[in-house]
């Protein structure tokens, strides 16, 4: 059960709406929250409890609150008590912030928030703001609410781990010799496990009671003496063990949040540690933080995701998977810079999504220069037999197939690759400019073809006249929606933590950059664009009422004025009951 929430029913006095210019945001939030089908609230009916705001009252305010670059849940709720636009959203209601942070956190608002952008994006195409046949990717970092010096690292983690499998093993090793503990099943070059400590500890604990006893029973002080002398190894090894086993299960939970990643912040564990573009220091200090990626079309935001990992080339494919399942139907063409250019984002795109990509590749700049296609040295000029499958080098010696081979990286992507090699490089008097190798070497070229026909389908499709354009439109195009999240908004950094939580309040932010750009805009979004059947009847409604009131209150001068103004509220209210005309 809901607290009661319709702002399309009269309220006296004065209707906050009538205050609100014809083109103000407020009208922009309403009007695509109410797209917003009922079946996406129930889940957060309740049926026991007290009445709770209604969902659509909180998007609402939230989104109006990142449109003002109001993204603290405090002065959220400052805003609902003495800005117009909040008060009328909220329904004259005012929740508290722990509410209103709470609801920004909730699971269930990625869901609504999702089919905003899915309702905006159609409202788009149908009013023709967009097109429909190419999208612009990129991605920026945004600094995570996590402190910069809470860094853990992949490469001193294991480093650590296997300082501790040494020590804790000489350790053991040393307990065995001098028969304190028994020997435990376990192979000669394993570790010690997390259990296999734990029960090392459990038994030197039972030695060390079985020594404090005979102490006790003890009458010499020369034997009470030797049996603390015998107690004190078992003493210290229970406490290295002890040690061993708490940093064992430290360094095993790090590596388990590690995942793929190299580092993470023991603040927010989903964060990770990037290069910012916010170096005011100027020395290259890492910040922990989170790659955002998004796709536009005209400046507006279609889709977004969050990743922990700083380099874009691993983001393009996992991000098109979210842009399918989640926000829109990819379109025929996928934009974005060299960052993403990668053999295997070639292939997903053209195999499997049936798309044309027009991305660019590391090299794709200096390959367009005179001076180096006029190399001699590099072997991409060199000629090329295909029928003998040979090269032929500057000086103009056979570089002949060599043998085939495979390479295999670490995320489970094969490169095909073939080896060339010339048939003698010693007395070469060019070896100096070919190669870097050794005397007694030659010359090897490493080609892979697939890789090779990437690079020649993606540089056609560059100087085609009609591609050309959408890829010249890439900077143009989704490099601002970047400057207004950061520059207009102020929103340079996070307020929540955890990587879902991230999600809501980006989704919330980038939405707000969607808001303000259409609303100043200006397209069709007029006071009566935004109107309903009912809300133009409360319209009307509303200048009866304001007029009644006046004339309740104000007492005019003469008896001739008073009659005056009954005769205009008498036409106001007959205009008002012949409103319906105007509604159809």
């Amino acid at each position: 059960m809901y607290k009661n929430y319709n702002i399309n029913q009269l309220v006296l006095p004065l209707d906050l709406e009538i205050k609100l210019e014809k083109n103000d945001i407020a009208f922009a939030i309403h009007h695509l929250v109410e797209s917003i089908p009922e079946e996406a609230f129930h889940a957060f009916r309740k049926t026991q409890g007290a009445t709770a705001y209604h969902p659509r009252m909180m998007l609402k305010i939230i989104l109006c609150g990142y449109t003002q670059a109001t993204f603290s849940g405090r002065k959220i709720e400052a805003l609902t008590k003495d800005s117009i636009r909040m008060m009328w959203l909220a329904g004259n209601y005012q929740p508290s912030y722990r509410t209103i942070n709470r609801f920004r956190v909730n699971p269930q608002v990625q869901g609504l928030l999702r089919q905003c952008f899915v309702h905006f994006c159609n409202q788009l195409v149908q009013e023709k703001e967009m097109d429909t046949d190419a999208i612009f990717i990129d991605g920026t970092k945004i600094e995570a609410n996590a402190n910069k010096y809470t860094f853990v690292w992949r490469k001193s983690t294991e480093k650590h781990l296997q300082s501790l499998h040494e020590k804790s093993e000489a350790c053991y090793q040393e307990l065995l010799e001098k028969e304190i503990i028994p020997s435990l099943e376990k192979e000669l070059d394993e570790p010690l496990s997390v259990e296999q400590l734990q029960e090392v500890c459990d038994e030197l604990k039972v030695v060390i009671a079985e020594e404090t006893e005979k102490i006790e029973t003890a009458t010499s002080t020369e034997i009470r003496k030797e049996l603390r002398s015998k107690r004190k190894l078992p003493k210290q090894a229970y406490k290295q063990f002890q040690s061993f086993l708490e940093r064992k299960r430290k360094y095993q939970h790090y590596l388990t949040s590690l995942g793929n990643r190299n580092s993470f912040s023991k603040t927010d564990y989903d964060a990770a540690f990037m290069r910012m573009k916010e170096d005011h220091m100027r020395n290259g200090q890492l910040k922990a933080g989170y790659n955002l990626q998004i796709a536009t079309n005209k400046q507006y935001i279609l889709g977004y995701d969050v990743f922990p990992n700083p380099t874009d080339t691993r983001t393009l494919l996992p991000f098109l998977n979210t842009l399918k399942q989640s926000f829109l139907e990819l379109p025929t063409y996928i934009v974005a810079d060299a960052g993403y250019g990668s053999e295997e984002n070639y292939e997903t795109i053209i195999d499997t999504h049936e798309r044309t990509p027009l991305i660019t590749y590391a090299t794709y700049v200096k390959e367009q220069k005179k001076s180096y296609k006029q190399n001699p040295f590099i072997p991409q000029n060199w000629v090329y037999d295909e029928k003998m499958d040979t090269y032929l080098c500057p000086n103009n010696r056979k570089v002949p197939f060599r043998n085939d081979s495979t390479q295999t990286d670490r995320y489970g992507f094969t490169r095909y690759l073939k080896y060339y090699e010339c048939e003698d490089c010693s007395s070469c008097s060019l070896r100096a400019n070919c190669t870097r190798a050794k005397k007694e070497s030659n010359r090897v070229l490493q080609k892979n073809r697939t890789w090779e026909y990437f690079k020649a389908y993606v540089d056609k499709r560059l100087k085609d006249t009609e591609t050309k354009k959408i890829y010249a439109q890439r900077k143009i195009d989704v490099e601002p929606a970047f400057g207004y999240l950061k520059a207009s908004l102020h929103f340079t950094r996070l307020s929540v933590r955890g990587k879902e939580k991230v999600k809501n309040e980006l989704c919330f932010a980038l939405m707000a950059v969607n808001l303000r750009k259409y609303t100043a805009k200006g397209s069709q979004n007029q006071y009566l664009f935004f109107l309903t059947k009912n809300q133009k009847q409360k319209s009307i409604c509303t200048i009866f009422a304001s007029g009644f009131l006046f004339f309740k209150t104000y007492v005019p001068a003469s008896s001739d004025c008073r009659q005056s103004e009954k005769s205009f509220y008498l036409q106001s209210f007959l205009f008002y009951n012949n409103g319906k005309a105007y509604i159809k």
